[in-house]
């Protein structure tokens, strides 16, 4: 038998972090160049960056003509800044956090915590830490876009949400789930419901197609609505925090309104998707939560007061279960 699991998952990070350098240095940004021209442009080694170069044409995301680098379609799209689709954000906070707190797995299992203070020395709540300067949030939430392009139109159209009046994404960040929402229902409200250092940049990248308002879901009043939704939020909390929330969403609701959640759905044997698996780990090494089962969700549900929910896998990168008050 040829052991070919274990010698690729011994290097898989090795591919990433080719990646991330890549990102990180700006060579998509340079694209079409030679390396000894984007050498002297960033100040690099001219051999190494010419091995990193090669590397990522070995992994497709820069196509090689003689000496010359370009981007391929697939880092034109995730992996330069101006994209619109851009994963950069993402691939900077993978590199500059979550690589961090990843290398501490081993206690993050052995104790069940999250593990900022041992990476970067930091108490406090959990978002102080994604947001504790302007430029950590802004690299966060582009972040959570990038992966939002790829996936709230599938969420939005998971369900059929053609009654629906109010649509109020609650913690919605950028907005691309409320912006989703309003392609499929140009008639409806949406509105993002989020933290003050939050909505500046909701407006800038809705450009005001959504109302916003000014929140903490635990603590705060919500805007009136006859659907309320939660996009990866329940996976950042313990079981406690997320009865409360879904309580308060349904005291909320009217008869008959919807909730919306938003996550990566775990196999009922919890064996799979990969991805998701992969995500409930991420979720233990920098938050209190991780990835559930669809009828782990149903039970939140109900125990909160909805009187039933259904769960649909979308293909996305995020699944979608809605509940009935």
């Amino acid at each position: 038998m040829t052991p070919s699991i274990v010698p690729d998952l011994i290097e898989a990070f090795r591919r990433s972090k080719t990646m991330f350098t890549a990102v990180e240095l700006g060579v998509f940004e340079a694209t079409p160049t030679t390396a000894a021209a984007f050498s002297a442009h960033a100040n690099t080694d001219h051999r190494a960056t010419e091995l990193l170069m090669d590397a990522c044409v070995s992994l497709g995301l820069l196509a090689k003509n003689g000496n010359e680098y370009s981007n391929t379609p697939e880092s034109e799209t995730y992996l330069k800044r101006t994209s619109p689709h851009t994963l950069v954000g993402y691939a900077l906070y993978s590199n500059n956090v979550l690589w961090r707190l990843w290398d501490h797995l081993p206690d993050a299992v052995r104790e069940g915590t999250h593990r900022w203070a041992q990476a970067f020395q930091m108490e406090g709540p959990i978002f102080s830490h994604f947001f504790k300067t302007d430029e950590a949030m802004r690299t966060f939430l582009t972040g959570l876009h990038g992966l939002g392009m790829l996936s709230s139109p599938q969420a939005i159209g998971a369900h059929d949400l053609s009654a629906v009046k109010h649509f109020v994404d609650l913690g919605g960040g950028t907005g691309h789930l409320a912006l989703a929402f309003l392609d499929q229902y140009p008639n409806a409200m949406a509105t993002v419901f989020d933290l003050p250092q939050v909505i500046p940049l909701t407006r800038e990248f809705t450009n005001n197609r959504v109302t916003t308002v000014v929140g903490d879901f635990f603590t705060d009043p919500f805007p009136s609505a006859d659907c309320y939704a939660v996009a990866r939020i329940l996976h950042d909390w313990s079981p406690p925090k997320i009865h409360s929330l879904l309580t308060k969403i349904h005291a909320a609701l009217p008869e008959n309104g919807r909730l919306l959640i938003f996550e990566a759905l775990v196999n009922p044997d919890r064996t799979g998707p990969t991805s998701a698996l992969m995500q409930s780990l991420n979720m233990l090494t920098c938050t209190e939560g991780q990835e559930r089962t669809a009828e782990e969700y149903g039970e939140l549900c109900k125990a909160a007061g909805f009187r039933e929910s259904k769960a649909i896998t979308t293909g996305a990168p995020i699944d979608a279960v809605l509940a009935i008050k």
